[in-house]
């Protein structure tokens, strides 16, 4: 029998036009195993409303056209059914897409969705919010916040709210409680992962599976402004694990305490929440077609993590001579988001 698909398609996220794929979808998809419909988002939730009625009259496969924040409201209304999500990768990071190695083009998406290979994997809660891919609180949180509030969508804006707020933030001091252990940390920021990355290839967790029933916990302390292009290139290098700055460890639940409530991320959304937050992860919660060939073709450094790690080596040789300077961080800035400005819009 064929088996029913939902696409569900976000016409406002990420930076790219979707207006061509309902096309690309009537032309690619296998409508000898397929009979499918697709649905347009007309407001913040709509993903999650379409998608929860599809799955309570038990259509097979709902796929998320869209980016992180798409893929999130899909999925959190899918979890512990029999309906499995699928993803065509429309946003400005598409950090799960991109850790389960589904190809950033729509038709090499749509081949994976063909294949239809199906695993159950896990997912995170933090505070009652399901996340897939990672959250946190401290600075990514805090940039996440910025984010959205400019408005704009794209490397090149997400790069400018880190370094704009990167040199004036104050890390906090957290008591992590794990079990029966208690840890106090100062930290820039705490990230737990799911999956391995933030998007565009930025690898908070190298490490991170979804199917081992456990969360990677990620506490980057306070850093100089000059130490900053090492952690960058650590994070686009799949080396930031093994980075003086981390300590990370692996945990099924987690209780944070901090001095006073503030804003938490999940799959890159901001929210604003208490001093106390609760994590743990849901094993085998969801159902996701992922590339079954995926590795088999590892991906190689992409032009984004290319242009980075140049982008910082440059940064490295004349961060000694910006360190004379009163005024370090400013200049630091500058020269960063024109070297950005002259490299992403190409990519």
């Amino acid at each position: 029998m064929k088996k029913s698909i939902l696409f569900i398609i976000n016409p406002i996220s990420g930076t790219v036009s979707k207006a061509r794929i309902p096309d690309a979808i009537e032309r690619f998809l296998d409508k000898d195993k397929f009979d499918y419909e697709i649905q347009e988002t007309q407001h913040a939730g709509h993903a999650t409303e379409i998608a929860r009625e599809a799955a309570g009259r038990g259509t097979d496969v709902v796929v998320a056209i869209g980016g992180d924040g798409t893929v999130n409201e899909v999925a959190r209304a899918i979890v512990h059914t029999r309906t499995a999500l699928g993803i065509i990768p429309c946003g400005s990071g598409n950090g799960l897409a991109r850790h389960l190695l589904i190809p950033m083009s729509v038709r090499k998406s749509i081949d994976v969705i063909n294949a239809c290979d199906i695993h159950e994997l896990d997912y995170g809660v933090i505070n009652d919010y399901p996340f897939f891919c990672t959250c946190g609180m401290g600075f990514d949180a805090f940039v996440s916040q910025k984010f959205a509030e400019c408005g704009k969508r794209g490397p090149i804006s997400y790069v400018q709210k880190v370094l704009e707020e990167g040199v004036r933030y104050k890390p906090e001091t957290y008591e992590i409680r794990e079990d029966d252990d208690t840890m106090r940390y100062k930290a820039f920021l705490i990230s737990c992962a799911n999956a391995s990355q933030y998007g565009n290839n930025a690898y908070i967790a190298p490490q991170a599976s979804m199917s081992d029933g456990l969360m990677d916990i990620i506490i980057m302390e306070p850093f100089d402004v000059l130490e900053a292009p090492q952690i960058a290139i650590d994070m686009f290098g799949k080396t930031l694990d093994k980075s003086s700055k981390i300590k990370t460890f692996r945990t099924k639940r987690l209780h944070i305490h901090r001095s006073q409530p503030g804003v938490i991320h999940y799959d890159g959304e901001p929210v604003m929440t208490g001093a106390d937050i609760d994590i743990h992860t849901e094993e085998k919660g969801i159902r996701i077609l992922v590339n079954p060939n995926g590795d088999k073709n590892m991906r190689r450094p992409n032009m984004i993590q290319t242009a980075a790690a140049e982008l910082f080596n440059e940064i490295n040789d004349i961060r000694d001579g910006i360190a004379r300077h009163s005024r370090r961080g400013i200049a630091l800035t500058r020269l960063i988001q024109k070297r950005i400005e002259r490299t992403l819009p190409s990519i």
